[in-house]
């Protein structure tokens, strides 16, 4: 007679761990849950998040793969926006069972060969090429960089790309980027490509200008913005897109990224709207010498509710059910 642990269901948790919210999903023989999203604030450690989310579901766990948003180092990360610490040796002995830790953009750019036309939307004309390496970036809490090569099945190499030194392209940019430079010093891309990004340059603008600038979160400037209440707030998000383009640019060539740049995180899928009216694409292509190559590479919106899912699957498919069962 079997006992009541071996005949649980098996199943590989699935986890996508940011600066806010942890979500968290079960694949199953084939089959991927619903995910689930709990607040990083409620628990004190990954842990204690894992371990509620395990002991809801009532499952043995078969593995697990935690995508985390910082550098992994031997298979531990310390969370960039959170005082959470994702230790994968520590996790593995308390679950029993091996744990892989991911950056969270590795994950995005997992999901890119398995995502369709209804997951994305097109911002420009431009077409991916077929075999050619691709880029996932996105502004949420943080920035996530990562690059996705087709060669030899697939290969993901994850990059702590939002902290490069952002540039400008223009002497107002110059002006946010240095008044910024005197609050923090050095001016990342994710100081202006983020959440607290665009309230920098809302506040940035306003100081400027010597504009009124109420305090707003992220969600109030870019609603403010779009509802045409707020010039400041309408400049800041202005400049947001425009800054994301020329960015967006600069990893499309550095990366050799001819099979596209695909647009994630928790900010511009809610925006495509306002990213095709924008700078967005000219700023994207204004290269010099290089607006003809970059003409050619596409650029794509992530719509899909969880493309980290997408891309946690196809790992666990790879490392748990290499066989395809």
């Amino acid at each position: 007679m079997s006992s009541p642990a071996s005949s649980m269901q098996e199943a590989v948790v699935l986890a996508d761990i940011g600066g806010t919210n942890a979500r968290f999903a079960l694949y199953c023989e084939g089959h991927l849950g619903k995910s689930e999203r709990l607040p990083v604030a409620e628990f004190t450690t990954a842990s204690a998040a894992l371990s509620h989310f395990v002991g809801a579901k009532g499952v043995a766990v078969r593995g697990a793969i935690l995508a985390a948003a910082g550098p992994v180092e031997a298979g531990r990360v310390a969370l960039t926006n959170s005082p959470w610490v994702i230790d994968g040796p520590v996790l593995a002995s308390e679950l029993g069972a091996p744990v892989r830790v991911v950056n969270d953009f590795a994950a995005v750019a997992w999901s890119l060969p398995a995502l369709t036309a209804g997951d994305l939307v097109e911002i420009g004309t431009a077409t991916a090429e077929p075999g050619a390496p691709a880029a996932a970036l996105g502004p949420g809490t943080g920035l996530g960089l990562a690059h996705f090569v087709p060669d030899a099945g697939g290969l993901v190499i994850a990059t702590e790309g939002g902290h490069a030194t952002m540039a400008a392209d223009n002497s107002r940019e110059e002006a946010v980027i240095a008044l910024l430079r005197g609050r923090f010093g050095h001016v990342s891309a994710e100081r202006v490509l983020s959440g607290a990004g665009l309230v920098n340059l809302y506040e940035a603008i306003a100081e400027l200008d010597g504009a009124a600038a109420p305090p707003r979160t992220p969600e109030e400037v870019t609603a403010a913005a779009l509802a045409g209440r707020c010039e400041v707030c309408r400049a800041a998000l202005d400049m947001f897109c425009g800054m994301l383009g020329g960015f967006a640019g600069n990893v499309a060539l550095m990366a050799g990224a001819r099979g596209g740049v695909y647009i994630a995180g928790g900010i511009v899928p809610g925006l495509t709207g306002h990213l095709a009216k924008s700078d967005f694409r000219q700023r994207f292509e204004a290269k010099g010498r290089y607006r003809r190559y970059l003409a050619g590479v596409a650029t794509r919106v992530i719509v899909h509710p969880d493309p980290a899912f997408v891309g946690l699957r196809s790992l666990a498919e790879r490392l748990f059910d290499p066989d395809g069962r």
